[in-house]
């Protein structure tokens, strides 16, 4: 498939050094996305009847023919304790978020999806289960994008617009995003800044993600470099840094990654507050849903 052709075109030019101002609302110097990912139930099991374990959590631990439950107690503790710990943080500092949703999750804890809306965050789509998108049929494809949305939607009535592949997407999910009538996806990390595609005849919204200002670095393995809570408010307050003195001249947005079993927990919970505190002092910054960014990029440029 052509670049030309392809939803994910390999564009190694972007803005070329002269991105569009974003005329963030109040002139803010910084949008900064917040997204806590609800993954728990969804991580591949052997006792869901998934075709193997899911092996990496607190530590790394390949678990073959068996169920891993220890590994799934390690989840759990996202929706039993750490995503509460969460949201009286972002409540105390008047903070909205995305919340990246699995949807077999949700299926197991419709009450998840509730309180999510119930607290005027944004409840987006993250694939179904833990598995790759790259070589899905499109039937399949289309089956597990209908069946997320199916299940956000039946647990808290609210059809969610954005889109973040786990793993790699297909070929293909652009398309299939688009013509389902999704706003935006996430299933880039290229820039600092959204940008417009046309996709199926639609201006399809891309608002790209990043792995750096991310606590998935609290996991085992190379991608882990965290060990304690100054670790993740150290890196996310210099990215917020550079970004807000660069932001005098060029505006630009800034995602944070949050995991309700990593973050969430009482040893690291801190570097979040660290970071909100030096964040919500700063001023000329707006704390966006990735759902508002969405919508005011394409009112802006679309």
């Amino acid at each position: 498939m052509s670049n030309e052709r392809s939803p994910y075109p390999r564009d190694l030019l972007g803005y070329g050094g002269e991105p569009p101002h974003p005329n963030w609302p109040n002139d803010a110097r910084l949008a900064v996305s917040i997204v806590l990912n609800a993954e728990a139930g969804a991580e591949l099991s052997l006792a869901d009847g998934d075709e193997k374990n899911e092996a990496v959590y607190e530590i790394l631990e390949p678990i073959e023919n068996v169920p891993n439950h220890c590994l799934a107690s390690h989840f759990d503790y996202g929706p039993r304790v750490g995503y509460w710990r969460i949201m009286r943080v972002l409540d105390r500092f008047g903070v909205k978020s995305t919340v990246s949703s699995a949807g077999r999750t949700i299926e197991r804890a419709p009450w998840l999806a509730q309180d999510i809306v119930a607290r005027g965050h944004e409840i987006s789509a993250h694939s179904y289960r833990w598995e790759n998108h790259s070589q899905m049929s499109e039937v399949h494809e289309r089956a597990i994008i209908d069946k997320t949305i199916a299940a956000i939607e039946n647990a808290c009535g609210v059809r969610p617009l954005g889109w973040h592949t786990k793993g790699a997407p297909s070929p293909i999910t652009r398309r299939l995003l688009a013509e389902k009538g999704f706003l935006y996806d996430s299933d880039a990390y290229d820039d600092d800044l959204p940008r417009i595609q046309a996709v199926a005849g639609r201006n399809h919204v891309i608002v790209p993600y990043a792995f750096d200002t991310n606590d998935m670095r609290y996991q085992a393995g190379p991608a882990g470099k965290f060990l304690s809570a100054d670790d993740f408010a150290r890196v996310c307050i210099d990215a917020f840094d550079t970004l807000w003195e660069e932001g005098a001249d060029q505006p630009a947005m800034m995602s944070i990654g949050l995991h309700p079993r990593y973050i969430g927990r009482p040893s690291r919970i801190g570097g979040l507050v660290k970071f909100l505190i030096h964040a919500t002092t700063k001023g000329d910054v707006w704390f966006a849903r990735r759902i508002d960014i969405a919508k005011h990029w394409k009112q802006l440029l679309g």
